[in-house]
């Protein structure tokens, strides 16, 4: 579903040009959960943004579907940090915001809006759909990005830190709605993550980055049955062991580091 091939990303800045990805070799295979990790700077966003479209790369090919990505795709939905929701929009109305702006949708906007009440219906907000951003808290808003990332039905979702902002329970609850909507709608989904726990609870597999620029230190396989989450006992050992693993990879410095 997504293939990097030899990408490299180089940015001109005030004090000369600064290396943020090399030699990036990445394939994703459709319905996939994917997450990044690696210690801040090293272009976890970035890589990101060349799957998106966002950003061309300066070396290397970048292919969504088997098609070259030249720029932004309409099954390609990208989760930010922060919801973003427009405060002056219901819940219903912010959803449905992707559907208003595309203008080329081959689908009605009446079945348009039975998908986001099915969308909002599956992240426990029935009943939310006229509530105003403010009148919701964090973890809901959230909930509604969410459903606002998937209104179009991507075959992609790119997702970067979405959960960061939120306390620890709710980025717990979070976390395993997240794999309950990944097994039902079999969406391949790259997610980027400070949080090793959290990379090795959603992923089918987790890319560790070296430090700027960054490079692909190691890619390790999950291979724990779901769902997952660090409140069930059953599976506290074994994410426990795998983070260490990740911890140790993070901590290591590459033979051109040393130098």
């Amino acid at each position: 579903m997504i293939r990097l091939d030899g990408v490299g990303q180089v940015f001109d800045g005030r004090e000369g040009r600064v290396t943020a990805l090399e030699k990036i070799d990445l394939h994703v295979r459709g319905g996939e959960f994917v997450t990044l990790i690696g210690r801040s700077g090293c272009g976890k966003s970035t890589l990101l943004r060349l799957i998106a479209g966002l950003l061309p790369p300066t070396s290397g090919s970048v292919q969504v579907a088997e098609e070259p990505v030249t720029g932004p795709r309409r099954d390609v939905s990208f989760m930010f940090q922060r919801p973003a929701l427009l405060p002056w929009r219901s819940v219903l109305s912010n959803v449905m915001l992707p559907v208003e702006i595309d203008k080329g949708s081959d689908r009605g906007k009446a079945a348009y809006r039975d998908r986001a009440h099915q969308l909002l219906e599956l992240v426990g907000l029935q009943g939310f759909e006229r509530r105003l951003p403010h009148e919701l808290s964090g973890g809901m808003q959230q909930r509604v990005s969410l459903c606002r990332s998937l209104i179009r039905d991507p075959q992609v979702m790119l997702m970067d830190e979405p959960f960061s902002a939120l306390d620890a329970l709710t980025r717990t609850e979070l976390s395993e709605e997240l794999q309950r909507i990944k097994m039902e709608l079999a969406t391949t989904i790259v997610f980027v993550t400070h949080s090793i726990e959290e990379a090795v609870v959603l992923a089918d597999r987790v890319v560790v980055l070296t430090p700027r620029p960054g490079r692909m230190r190691e890619v390790v396989d999950i291979d724990i049955p779901r769902p997952r989450s660090l409140a069930q006992n059953a599976y506290v050992t074994e994410v426990a062991k795998i983070s260490a693993r990740l911890h140790a990879l993070l901590s290591e410095k590459d033979s051109e580091d040393r130098r």
